[in-house]
């Protein structure tokens, strides 16, 4: 077996050049792959993170009993009484349903909740954008709340809301979105394989286009 050293070593490595499928064979042989990858979910501004996020997807489509043994661990994680904000727990739950929704399906509903609290609510809204793009009607209940966060006073709440609702092709979202597409506000987003600085006016012209 794999000292745990090396796994770690072994995971970043796929990670940096992007080595999914290679990432799901290895999961194969060593059962801590899923586990390990959470150590990388702590730092929004640091790319591992970003392909940690969707290493755990691939490895939740491959092998997602290895995965549904997470679970409570990341809603542990997004408990304020844990100790640990966990930042890219909520993130996770989101890229893990965009590859294997059946993992996360029951547990849609809670993403309303985690959209309450300030350390969630962006992380969030990013994984419900990425399990959009995939499985929109999975979300419905959760539309509301992401309506919601159009107003917010965080730029990057409000660009990730905007991204998500285009993502949704939720028409309810014209009207909130025709009023931010002259906020210049910055926001991160990951998106393509690439973290890259937009703003929250674009990210809401985007969406409306979708809409169109």
């Amino acid at each position: 077996m794999t000292s745990r050293a090396a796994l770690r070593q072994k995971i970043r490595t796929l990670l940096e050049q992007g080595k999914f499928p290679e990432l799901v064979a290895l999961a194969s042989e060593e059962k801590q792959v899923a586990d390990r990858l959470i150590q990388f979910l702590y730092d929004p501004h640091d790319p591992i993170q970003w392909r940690a996020l969707e290493g755990l997807g691939h490895v939740a489509h491959g092998h997602p009993q290895q995965v549904q043994k997470l679970i409570t661990r990341l809603l542990w994680l997004l408990n304020e009484d844990s100790g640990s904000f966990g930042w890219g727990a909520a993130a996770a739950l989101g890229e893990i349903g965009r590859h294997e929704l059946p993992v996360v399906a029951d547990i849609v509903p809670m993403f309303c909740g985690f959209l309450e609290e300030t350390f969630s609510r962006a992380p969030m809204l990013w994984g419900i954008g990425r399990l959009a793009e995939v499985h929109p009607d999975a979300l419905g209940e959760v539309c509301p709340s992401i309506l919601a966060c159009l107003a917010d006073d965080d730029p990057q709440v409000r660009g990730l809301s905007a991204w998500a609702l285009g993502k949704l092709k939720h028409r309810d979202a014209r009207g909130p979105l025709e009023k931010l597409v002259g906020d210049e506000e910055p926001v991160e987003l990951y998106d393509g394989g690439e973290l890259r600085r937009t703003t929250v006016g674009r990210l809401a012209r985007e969406a409306l286009a979708t809409l169109e």
